[in-house]
């Protein structure tokens, strides 16, 4: 035969379930912000490199985005297979990125029409992935990591088209690494 909860005791097992429910809905955002971080940076940085040494095609470094697609892909169905429940706030998340993987497209797809000044709006939509998902997962070095993407993205829209490749790997380290990394750390002391 069961034995009967008090309230406090009733009180204390949801509050628990809560916690544990949103840890594993944060869980460890880590691996995309560290792999889209290091891509996104080493292609902005080669690209600056290149082009400030006269090289004849700077943005042949931005190949290295179709392994990261490959792998960001692999890394979600793996992640899937083993959730043990869709959250809400797994949707928004997914929700939010895929808007902003697609405006980011979009983004790209014009940037002739754009004078090839992508960079700073690429970082404005980073920034609007990023900073929700700071706010949705409640942990303020990833809001402040969104929030540093949109300061790259005005100090980038101030330069030349050349030295936004800088700025936006700069931005990227600030953005996407140190949030990721910090995710990284403390998922493991939450687990």
């Amino acid at each position: 035969m069961e034995k009967e909860l008090s309230s406090k005791e009733s009180l204390a097992i949801i509050t628990q379930m809560i916690s544990k429910a949103k840890k594993e809905a944060a869980g460890d955002g880590s691996f995309q912000l560290l792999l889209w971080g290091w891509v996104v940076a080493i292609c902005n940085f080669g690209h600056y490199t290149f082009e400030k040494m006269s090289y004849e095609m700077p943005y042949i470094v931005w190949l290295l985005i179709i392994p990261a697609v490959g792998l960001s892909i692999w890394d979600n169905i793996r992640k899937r297979k083993r959730a043990r429940v869709k959250t809400h706030l797994d949707e928004m998340l997914a929700g939010i990125w895929i808007s902003v993987f697609v405006g980011m497209l979009i983004t790209l797809s014009f940037m002739p029409t754009l004078s090839f000044q992508q960079n700073p709006i690429i970082l404005i939509l980073a920034g609007i992935g990023v900073i929700s998902t700071g706010v949705l997962v409640r942990v303020k070095v990833v809001l402040l990591g969104g929030i540093l993407l949109m300061v790259g993205s005005v100090i980038a829209f101030l330069l030349p088209v050349i030295d936004q490749y800088l700025v936006a790997g700069i931005a990227m380290i600030f953005g996407y690494l140190v949030p990721g990394y910090y995710l990284k750390t403390t998922y493991r002391e939450r687990v």
